[in-house]
């Protein structure tokens, strides 16, 4: 354990840290598998609108160190090519 004032203060903030950060990043793919569930289903009307609600997620967790940016456009593209090809399939 730390024995210097501000390395127990740092103990301290790290973990507030690490908690805010376990919890965000939770949610972040709490939202992701959202849309997820929706394509796997085949609805595409919930699954646009899965996406719709995780796209601005994905975007703060940007802003807020948790993933990097390259990260956050593979993940978008995925989902919105995975809800494109859902939208092909039930048109034709």
């Amino acid at each position: 354990m730390a024995n210097i004032k501000s390395a127990k203060k740092r103990v301290l903030t790290s973990e507030k840290n690490r908690i805010q950060n376990a919890a965000a990043r939770s949610r972040l793919r709490t939202y992701i598998k959202k849309v997820l569930h929706a394509v796997a289903t085949g609805d595409v009307e919930k699954a646009q609108a899965a996406f719709r609600e995780a796209t601005p997620v994905i975007d703060s967790s940007v802003n807020k160190g948790l993933i990097h940016r390259n990260k956050a456009a593979r993940s978008k593209s995925r989902l919105s090519a995975r809800i494109k090809a859902l939208g092909q399939k039930a048109a034709a």
